[in-house]
């Protein structure tokens, strides 16, 4: 399945330069459904993993599901960003963003690059799996 990750980038590219979307709508849309998808095959108890665009007047929902329900953290409010404290780890206290970044480890860094990037995401769990969606 890791060729599901690029091949769902390509798809989303497509589909939205098909449809007249700007420029950098694609872009942060081709990064966030690359870290959805790139979790859902992590997460997933099966192979399979659906990736689905839902286009309306507001822009573009990617909608990403797997068989998995591992816990995915809640979308950040705006005052979590400032001082990032990770579990096992101290706020920053006075440090940068940039400094509570480089400790955070790889697998959470594509969460807030999500937050960052989408005009708001979340996730819905059920017995038939778990579902992700962002708004660009």
């Amino acid at each position: 399945m890791p060729g599901g990750v690029p091949e769902a980038r390509h798809r989303v590219q497509e589909a939205m330069r098909a449809w007249g979307e700007p420029a950098e709508r694609i872009e942060a849309a081709a990064l966030i459904v690359t870290e959805l998808v790139t979790n859902a095959v992590q997460h997933t108890s099966t192979r399979r993993v659906r990736c689905r665009l839902l286009r309306s007047a507001d822009g573009v929902r990617i909608c990403v599901w797997n068989r998995g329900r591992a816990r995915i953290p809640a979308p950040a409010t705006p005052g979590d960003s400032a001082g990032l404290p990770v579990a096992g780890l101290p706020a920053t206290g006075g440090h940068t963003n940039g400094d509570a970044l480089d400790r955070l480890t790889e697998d959470g860094r594509g969460l807030l690059l999500v937050d960052a990037l989408a005009a708001r995401w979340g996730t819905r769990a059920a017995l038939a799996g778990r579902l992700v969606w962002a708004d660009v």
